[in-house]
């Protein structure tokens, strides 16, 4: 649209240096605060602009986006993750949509790690204690958790960030099993020193610590329901980096608290910020504030894309990172 700056509205604060540029390229309308936009204001957004640029934080459904007003064209989502956007109505309604993959990997994939590490050898527990003013110096029998090298872990969903979660527990010595919707190459398989599982109830059974690095779609709704976690072994840990909704979290929830699954590591939650107080209960659970990819470094990475995306369709060209119906 050359001769007059795209009207573009950003629904969450972003990094200053990303705001500032860009004001230099559009007419931007940022936000003051950062608490989320009401539906009526995400609406009200829809309706006067040409680009959108929400976050995980914003749902975008049929319903909304029949709101939308003539001008809306883009929806540049600030995240790589797109489930809270109707894709496919947003399509038929002429509205294109991208997302910024590929800079939250490294990041979450440290995250993955570190939840791991959390829940197996029992950090927070160790830091509460300390905290606490509680400690009574060393014991042989005292604080003990678990070694993951050599243990088994089952990556479900094998991507950019499961690929990244594998490389790094290799590293630590784990022995790296994986479900995917299609196989790896055999080079890259060979490189990871990875064993497929056609079957997940199968690999669910014989690993040692689980990690959810798959997307939440129709068909990945609840994988991890109550029937496939009670496969797993009495002693296994399970890490969820990628979206809650793909674990049905109360049935996860009343097996760690029986004991039936030793421990879990949570980034993500079902129900969004909406936490079961349950789970904050219990000692063998690990909870985060969805931070996964909170780095500076990514937070910018992911601002450059959006611009880039806007700035592609600003001058007449399909956006980089532009997501199809297809590819969900």
């Amino acid at each position: 649209m050359p001769g007059k700056q795209l009207s573009v509205v950003v629904t969450r604060r972003l990094p200053e240096a990303v705001e500032t540029r860009m004001t230099e390229l559009f007419n931007v309308t940022l936000r003051e605060g950062d608490k989320p936009l009401t539906r009526t204001e995400l609406a009200e957004a829809m309706q006067g602009a040409d680009v959108l640029v929400p976050t995980i934080t914003d749902p975008i459904d049929a319903a909304l986006l029949a709101q939308a007003g003539d001008k809306l064209k883009l929806i540049a989502n600030f995240g790589a993750g797109i489930d809270h956007i109707d894709v496919a109505t947003a399509r038929q309604r002429g509205i294109l949509v991208s997302n910024t993959p590929g800079v939250v990997t490294e990041d979450t994939a440290d995250m993955t790690m570190a939840l791991i590490l959390s829940v197996s050898r029992r950090i927070p527990e160790g830091l509460a204690l300390m905290q606490a003013g509680n400690w009574e110096g060393w014991a042989p029998t005292a604080m003990l958790g678990g070694r993951i090298g050599g243990r088994r872990l089952g990556i479900l969903g094998m991507g950019r960030i499961g690929q990244a979660v594998a490389r790094r527990a290799k590293a630590f010595g784990m022995q790296i099993h994986y479900h995917n919707r299609k196989r790896l190459r055999p080079e890259i398989e060979d490189e990871l020193e990875a064993t497929y599982w056609e079957s997940l109830d199968q690999m669910v059974a014989r690993i040692d610590v689980l990690s959810i690095n798959c997307p939440h779609t129709p068909s990945t709704f609840h994988l991890m329901n109550a029937r496939r976690l009670k496969l797993l072994k009495p002693s296994a840990v399970i890490v969820n980096t990628s979206r809650g909704e793909v674990i049905d979290e109360n049935a996860l929830t009343r097996m760690l608290r029986a004991g039936e699954i030793a421990g879990a590591g949570l980034d993500v939650y079902q129900r969004g910020g909406e936490i079961n107080p349950r789970l904050r209960e219990l000692p063998n659970c690990v909870l985060l504030p969805h931070m996964g990819s909170a780095t500076h470094e990514c937070r910018m990475e992911m601002g450059e894309k959006v611009i880039i995306n806007i700035k592609t369709f600003d001058d007449g060209h399909r956006p980089p990172d532009l997501v199809v119906p297809g590819m969900l």
